[in-house]
């Protein structure tokens, strides 16, 4: 008996390990994004690279500005230094460059917010009634019209985004928030109602049966009734969809320009005076992955959907 227990103990510090050591290997791109997001512009070209360096936020400043370089011979004098504004300072110093305007991520930042919330806003929607329709109406052909929703999945965007871009030319939705949140809802509906259908065939349906049998109607059973019981499984499908129209950039390159252009199709095309700014970029892609970060650890309690599944068993 004790052999066996000595036996466990040593598999669960086994399985401890692996999982600090595959956590590890994961946070390493993150942990290299930060750390060039924080160094100096002359400690990022050094080679071998420097370990120990003064960090600085030049680099954050410098992807939300555009900028000049001040040509030879014209230095700032002491007194326009002395008026600069702080931020303007720190990037003289570092790069002897001069802001000419804000830059163009706050824009992109909010057209990825907007974009990204109202499409998972719309599957979700749009996937929860479509689940529940599957998971309690004999629907004619259901298994038929199930696998067709799955396809729209089976190719990778890559395959279909000059059809996609040749349909939206034609009905001028290019370059448009519009036909990115359509685009994005329609890619997500299908993995939304195959996961939300999983969620509600485990609600047991003789909850809806006593409801009904007091006078409650269909919409009232489901708002009532599947929804607080569903919530788990509309959170993660939430996290998962916001994350996919978050990250996508095969769309959002070919289909905006200007406009509707979202931070993934913009990030990395910022190409400076003095060259590719690697610091900026990484301060760029630490910003954009916070609110992925901030949405799923919100969630997180509903990602782990537990022994139940999410929902109570029959």
């Amino acid at each position: 008996m004790a052999s066996i227990e000595s036996r466990r103990g040593v598999g669960r510090i086994i399985a401890i390990v692996v999982l600090i050591a595959i956590t590890v290997v994961y946070m390493i791109p993150l942990f290299y994004i930060v750390n060039t997001a924080f160094r100096p512009w002359n400690v990022i070209k050094e080679y071998p690279p420097r370990l120990l360096y003064k960090p600085s936020i030049a680099s954050f400043l410098r992807i939300f500005t555009s900028r000049t370089v001040y040509a030879p011979g014209t230095a700032p004098s002491a007194e326009q230094l002395a008026a600069m504004k702080w931020y303007e300072r720190i990037i003289y110093e570092e790069t002897n460059e001069a802001v000419v305007r804000t830059g163009d991520l706050p824009v992109r930042y909010l057209n990825s917010v907007i974009i990204c919330v109202v499409s998972t806003a719309l599957t979700v929607v749009l996937g929860t009634l479509a689940a529940y329709g599957f998971s309690r109406f004999k629907v004619k052909g259901k298994d038929d019209l199930l696998f067709f929703i799955l396809s729209t999945r089976m190719l990778p965007p890559v395959v279909v985004v000059i059809p996609i871009f040749l349909m939206f030319r034609f009905v001028r939705l290019t370059d448009t928030h519009l036909g990115l949140v359509l685009l994005y809802t329609a890619f997500n509906v299908s993995f939304a109602v195959w996961v939300l259908k999983g969620f509600i065939d485990e609600i047991p349906t003789e909850y809806e049966e006593a409801a009904m049998v007091d006078g409650y109607t269909r919409f009232q059973v489901f708002r009532k009734i599947v929804l607080p019981q569903a919530t788990t499984g509309i959170a993660a499908t939430a996290v998962f969809c916001f994350i996919f129209a978050w990250n996508e950039y095969a769309f959002a390159f070919l289909l905006s320009r200007k406009v509707a252009q979202t931070v993934p199709a913009w990030l990395p095309y910022q190409m400076g005076v003095l060259g590719y700014d690697w610091g900026a970029a990484a301060a760029g892609t630490f910003l954009f992955l916070l609110p992925a970060m901030i949405f799923t650890i919100i969630l997180r309690k509903h990602l782990v959907r537990g022994i139940s599944f999410g929902a109570i068993r029959k």
